[in-house]
């Protein structure tokens, strides 16, 4: 087996031409933090392996199971009920055996969130859409770091993609986020916040989402589409280029091959953001889904 030199030059090489090797050579020395590995989480994890970046920060408490196999990236027939944590660093030293990763098994905590993100470049939400106290835990934690925190999510065929900016418009303003609203509400802010634009909303109605029980349908096409407008941009943030943080986002869903870029300020305290609050609360509580 090549030293750990030799190999990092030839697996990355490919990369020559598009990153400077200057720029190659940052990328192993950053440290990605990634809390949730399922859907987006291992796609994510695969796709920063394999850009060069050398050290790792991955957190999920999960297990992965049959219902996983269609869309994450870490779930086969050889890791089936295997912890993900453990199945997604397996699969980042399958890509890059000298990665350094650390693993938290447990998921993030209010107990581990600062070791989680202690050294880290940037901070990944790939959370299941309903565990929304860690993701809220995850954004503040993160500002309190002072280092960048991006959400992406996979909305049926596409995806959005939201920078938070450590100096710039914190997670409960963007979102309109306070302690004394109940679960759903906090949610229903998040997931409208998330998707202003509604690309999907011809084949994929909000009644779609059963909030009861919480489970939402999900496609690996979307998820795929996270990891690329996710890694993209932290590229850019890394090299210091210019990013667009909330209240700017960007949403692109191939299937109705629409893309946007999104303007939205105060973010869900808009007076347009509020009307689609209502309307779509109104929706989801006729049909009986919250």
């Amino acid at each position: 087996m090549l030293n750990k030199e030799e190999f990092y030059k030839e697996a990355f090489s490919r990369n020559n031409g598009l990153l400077t090797l200057e720029q190659q050579e940052q990328l192993r020395n950053t440290t990605i933090a990634i809390a949730g590995l399922g859907g987006v989480g291992g796609i994510y994890a695969s796709t920063f392996a394999r850009l060069g970046f050398g050290k790792f920060h991955i957190a999920d408490f999960d297990t992965g199971e049959l219902v996983n196999m269609n869309r994450q990236q870490s779930t086969t027939m050889d890791t089936l009920h295997m912890p993900k944590s453990e199945a997604v660093e397996k699969m980042i030293h399958s890509i890059n055996p000298y990665a350094e990763v650390t693993v938290f098994p447990q998921g993030i905590n209010a107990e581990n969130i600062d070791e989680f993100l202690s050294g880290a470049d940037v901070a990944l939400d790939a959370i299941d859409f309903f565990c929304f106290e860690a993701r809220r835990m995850l954004f503040i934690s993160a500002q309190k770091h002072n280092i960048f925190a991006l959400t992406a999510g996979p909305v049926g065929f596409g995806s959005s993609m939201l920078v938070f900016d450590p100096q710039g418009m914190s997670f409960d303003d963007y979102f309109d986020i306070h302690d004394a609203q109940d679960q759903t509400t906090k949610l229903l802010h998040f997931g409208l916040g998330l998707t202003p634009t509604l690309l999907q909303r011809h084949y994929f109605k909000p009644e779609g989402v059963n909030w009861k029980e919480k489970k939402a349908p999900s496609l690996v096409t979307g998820t795929l589409l996270c990891a690329n407008l996710i890694s993209t941009e932290v590229l850019k943030i890394i090299f210091r280029e210019k990013v667009y943080p909330v209240p700017y986002s960007l949403h692109f869903d191939p299937y109705v091959r629409t893309l946007k870029k999104v303007y939205i300020p105060f973010g869900n305290r808009n007076i347009w953001q509020r009307i689609k609050l209502f309307i779509v609360s109104r929706i989801l509580k006729s049909k009986g889904r919250v």
